[in-house]
């Protein structure tokens, strides 16, 4: 069977996060990703503008929005200093944070485990359950600040 549309831009944004952490670039400066150079490499990945497109946006976005959603993140991860979890998982993370906090269509249990099927392909086999437990714990805390 096929993956769908939106699994395919997000295999391709964590791998442009991913690319981008491991680059070196410090993450006060990761949102100046310049918008020509994803394209390129989305261009290069998929000839779907529908893919593209909600690729660029899950990218962007979290680039755009990084310091707080690594704040966000290191509040749930008690003995965890960000640059000790995997660079898959940390790309992972924030972007399924982003989309969990942003992109109101998609139900918060498909992004969810959306992001734990890519931790479980492109990271290690535990990643899956570290990923799922941190967004649980996240969304939990969305949820808690939304009714109060």
């Amino acid at each position: 069977m096929p993956k769908r549309n939106r699994t395919l831009a997000r295999e391709i944004a964590l791998q442009t996060l991913y690319q981008q952490d491991l680059a070196g670039n410090n993450t006060q400066k990761m949102w100046l990703y310049r918008d020509w150079e994803i394209s390129a490499i989305l261009s290069e990945a998929t000839e779907n503008h529908e893919i593209r497109d909600y690729a660029r946006v899950l990218i962007l976005g979290t680039l755009k929005n990084i310091r707080e959603l690594d704040e966000r993140i290191i509040e749930v991860t008690d003995n965890w200093k960000l640059e000790r979890i995997a660079a898959v998982d940390r790309a992972a993370l924030r972007q399924g944070l982003y989309e969990l906090l942003e992109i109101a269509e998609v139900p918060p249990k498909v992004v969810i485990n959306e992001t734990v099927e890519l931790a479980k392909t492109f990271s290690t086999a535990k990643s899956g359950a570290f990923v799922n437990g941190v967004l649980d714990k996240l969304y939990q805390n969305l949820l808690a600040t939304s009714e109060s």
